[in-house]
């Protein structure tokens, strides 16, 4: 029997075939027959990428970059760094072919789509830089001497950033939101670095070759998707029945199927459980939805972990949910554990494991220094510790969409260990549940 292998596999040392595919290509440089390999695997903590190596025998020209395997993310992402010191230097970059590059200090800018997407770090930025500038430098200082002589100028400031004598801005805004600068102190909150996410504008999703069902279909008859009549589906057999559709695997991308059913929690609202395996790689997800839509004021909620009893508070962290252990200076985001309808334990147990999930090899691997290998391991401890009730912890459920949910022990308001506050969103929180194009009746 053939066994199964995942469309994106983990690469192993250990595994001398890595499934890497040759292709014969035409060479840009001289217009031979050159080589081009494709791979397909996954950066941990990131996504699916397809690594393109191309190379020719009779000129000696070589070329790599790198392109995202996964969708289109739902928006955009802006990464804003701040360069304190050499060690920053070497954080490891993802960028895609829609990633502008700014570096705030000297006005300097690399344009989205002039360079292919590429495996990096910040240091490899400059240098690439500063190659392309310095590339037709000698027939410049011939042409255009003064022009020269400003481009050699701004070359040696570019050069200085590496030396890093005053902290500088880096900033990578791409509309795929397929880009990623590494953080060296996971899993604590990366402080010199600021993640924010943006919903694209519609002249960005042309150019991603994103368009809306209405731009696509120009009438019923040629629709995809073709709406579903009223009374096809009543509201009990989705109640009653669990319903199955195929998917891909989030975690190596082959068909599976994912089964689904509408519950009731008691005392909050409707959900929807989804729940798939992967029959490839054997990966399984649980996720919990919202069947109610989003909430007219986000929540914020605070429970105190002492003993066993708030162990098994029920939790329902929605997919808008962020969540944080204060005493662990641990913050995760709304995207890392996804949906859950859980115990305390259990999120707190899911937390762990993701992060010391093996697969993850990245983290315990010869790339990651003595340093930060003690300082996870330490962190992995405390973990254990909470687990075991030898530490007392906050956990804290903030969620703009309203949607999550921690169990009370009294009936009809919060416990003494549990605190519940209301809030007015922002209007960056709006923008991020897309409600801003929307009017306020009908959240």
């Amino acid at each position: 029997m053939t066994t199964k292998q995942p469309i994106f596999p983990d690469l192993n040392a250990d595994d001398p075939d890595i499934g890497a595919t040759e292709v014969e290509s035409l060479c840009m440089n001289c217009q031979a027959n050159g080589i081009t390999r494709l791979l397909l695997t996954k950066i941990p903590f990131y996504k699916d990428v397809i690594v393109m190596s191309f190379s020719c025998d009779k000129c000696g020209y070589e070329n790599n970059e790198i392109q995202s395997g996964a969708v289109i993310a739902d928006k955009g992402v802006k990464l804003t760094l701040r360069v304190m010191s050499i060690k920053d230097l070497n954080r490891q970059v993802v960028k895609s072919d829609y990633t502008s590059v700014k570096v705030v200090e000297l006005d300097f800018e690399i344009p989205a789509q002039s360079q292919k997407g590429e495996v990096t770090t910040i240091e490899g930025i400059i240098d690439r830089s500063v190659t392309g500038l310095e590339q037709d430098q000698i027939v410049r200082r011939i042409s255009h001497p003064e022009d020269a002589i400003k481009i050699d100028e701004f070359i040696g400031k570019l050069k200085e950033l590496k030396e890093v004598k005053t902290p500088f801005t880096m900033i990578l805004e791409d509309i795929s939101g397929n880009s990623f600068i590494e953080n060296p102190n996971i899993p604590q909150i990366d402080k010199n670095c600021q993640i924010e996410h943006f919903k694209r504008s519609k002249d960005q999703d042309h150019q991603l070759g994103v368009f809306t069902h209405k731009e696509v279909m120009e009438s019923e008859e040629t629709a995809l998707l073709k709406p579903i009549e009223e009374g096809t589906y009543p509201l009990e057999d989705f109640e009653g029945d669990v319903l199955q559709f195929q998917t891909n695997c989030t975690s190596c991308n082959a068909p599976c199927m994912t089964n689904m059913k509408l519950t009731n929690i008691p005392h909050f609202k409707e959900v929807v459980i989804m729940a798939t395996v992967c029959d490839t790689c054997g990966h399984r997800t649980n996720e919990v939805k919202s069947g109610g839509g989003v909430e007219p004021q986000g929540l914020h909620i605070e429970v105190d972990v002492r003993n066993k009893n708030d162990f098994s508070r029920d939790v329902l962290k929605s997919e808008t949910c962020h969540l944080k252990i204060p005493q662990l200076e641990l913050e995760v985001g709304p995207h890392a554990l996804g949906g859950r309808f859980t115990t305390v334990e259990g999120l707190i147990v899911a937390i762990k494991d993701q992060i010391s999930d093996p697969k993850h090899s990245h983290m315990f691997g010869d790339s990651m220094d003595e340093k930060s290998k003690k300082q996870l391991e330490s962190f992995l401890i405390k973990f254990e510790d909470i687990i075991e009730g030898k530490m007392m912890v906050t956990l804290v459920l903030d969620d703009p969409a309203g949607n999550s949910y921690i169990q009370s022990m009294v009936d009809d308001k919060p416990d003494d260990a549990l605190r519940i506050n209301h809030y007015e969103r922002t209007y960056e929180q709006n923008e991020e549940l897309g409600l801003n194009d929307m009017k306020t009746e009908n959240y």
